[in-house]
C-alpha cells in the first residue's frame, strides 16, 4: 500500500516511517522538515512541503497513487499552544483541513490521526478510558479534539475512514539504534534526563514533589514508540471493515518521575543533578491510559512494557547521536 506520511521527518513520523518500509509498504514522507530530520527519512520517497499547499497536497496523492495517510504533523507544545494558540490552531486545525481536503478531491479515503491523551484535559477517572469525558484544559489538546470532531463529521459523508489514536507518553528509540528522538528545544522527561546524564544539561528538574503518589512526584504511562508504530499498522488494517475508530494507545502501567530519574541513572551509569522546583500549573497527579480497547479489537500487544527497556533503547541512540542529527 502506498502511504503518505505526513509528518514522516519527525519522531514519531520517522520510526513509522521505517516501520512501514519494512513491513513491505510503500511510505512517501510529506514534511516541511520545520521540526523533523532529513537524515532520519531514510532512502524513501520525500516530498518537502507544507500542508498549508493544498495544489501540492493532491498532486503528490494523486502523482503517487497513494492509498492512506498517516498525520504526524503537528506542533505539540503545551506551553508553547498557550502562548500562541493561534499559531497551534493554523497548524493543528487548519492544516490539517487542508490535508483533509486534498484527500478528498484526490478520492483518498484512508486516514490515521496522531491525536493525544490531552484531548481528555483533567481525567475524572484513572486508568482513563475512550469514555473518559473529553475535556481539554489548553490550546494543544483542543486543536487534538477539533481535529478528531472533524474526521468523525467527514466519516459521516462516506469520504473519510478514520483512526483517532489518542497517545500517552511516546518514548524510547528504535531497537537498531538508528532513529531516535530530537526536539529542539526538548521538552520530553526521558531525554532531557539523559542529557543531563550526558553532561548536555547542568541539571533535571522535578516540577512538584507533593504530589498524592508514592514518591510525590507526577506519575505517567510510557509507551514504546516502536510499540506505538506497531498500533498504526493494526488500525490502518482494521480500517478495512470499520470506518471510525478511537483508541488510547498507553501501557496501563505508569512511573513516576523519580522512578525514571532512577532508571536513567541505572541504564547509564551516570550520576548527575537534580533540582526540585515548584508544580507546573495543570499537571495532573497520574495520567495511566486503559488501553484495554486497542489491547482486544486490534490484537495490539505492546513489546516494551519495561521502562528499564525504553529508557536502554533510549540511552543507545542519545549516546551514540549527543548532539541529535546533524542535518
Amino acid at each position: 500500500m502506498r502511504i503518505l506520511v505526513a509528518g514522516g521527518a519527525g519522531y514519531i513520523g520517522s520510526n513509522m516511517t521505517a516501520m512501514l518500509a519494512a513491513a513491505g509498504q510503500e511510505p512517501i514522507v510529506f514534511d516541511n522538515l520545520s521540526k523533523g530530520h532529513r537524515q532520519g527519512v531514510g532512502q524513501v520517497t520525500f516530498v518537502e512541503g507544507d500542508l498549508c499547499d493544498f495544489d501540492l497536497l493532491v498532486r503528490t496523492l494523486k502523482q503517487h497513487s497513494v492509498e492512506a495517510v498517516m498525520h504526524f504533523a503537528a506542533l505539540i507544545e503545551v506551553a508553547e499552544s498557550v502562548q500562541q494558540p493561534l499559531r497551534y490552531y493554523r497548524n493543528n486545525v487548519s492544516s490539517t483541513q487542508n490535508l483533509l481536503s486534498a484527500m478528498e478531491a484526490a478520492g483518498v479515503e484512508k486516514f490515521v490521526f496522531s491525536s493525544s491523551a490531552a484531548v481528555y484535559g483533567m481525567p475524572t477517572e484513572i486508568p482513563i478510558s475512550e469514555d473518559c469525558p473529553l475535556r481539554p484544559i489548553n490550546p494543544y489538546g483542543q486543536t487534538k479534539l477539533a481535529v478528531e470532531q472533524m474526521c468523525h463529521f467527514q466519516s459521516k459523508t462516506g469520504k473519510l475512514r478514520y483512526a483517532s489514536l489518542r497517545y500517552f507518553n511516546a518514548a524510547g528509540a528504535s531497537a537498531d539504534g538508528k532513529l531516535g528522538e530530537d526536539h529542539r528545544p526538548e521538552s520530553h522527561l526521558i531525554p532531557l534526563i539523559i542529557q543531563a546524564a550526558l553532561g548536555k544539561r547542568k541539571s533535571v528538574s522535578i516540577y512538584g514533589t507533593d504530589y498524592d503518589t508514592p514518591d510525590g512526584t507526577c506519575i505517567r504511562d510510557y509507551i514504546h514508540i516502536e510499540d506505538l508504530c506497531g498500533a498504526h499498522l493494526l488500525a490502518l488494517e482494521r480500517l478495512d471493515s470499520e470506518p471510525e475508530l478511537i483508541y488510547n494507545l498507553g501501557t496501563g502501567r505508569g512511573y513516576s518521575v523519580r522512578q525514571v530519574i532512577d532508571t536513567v541513572r541505572r541504564v547509564s551509569g551516570k550520576d548527575f543533578k537534580v533540582v526540585e522546583a515548584e508544580r507546573r500549573t495543570g499537571d495532573a497527579a497520574v495520567l495511566t491510559a486503559d488501553a484495554t480497547k486497542a489491547r482486544e479489537e486490534l490484537g495490539w500487544a505492546p513489546q516494551f512494557g519495561e521502562l528499564e527497556t525504553i529508557v536502554a533503547t533510549a540511552w543507545k541512540w542519545h549516546s551514540s547521536h549527543p548532539d541529535g542529527y546533524t542535518d
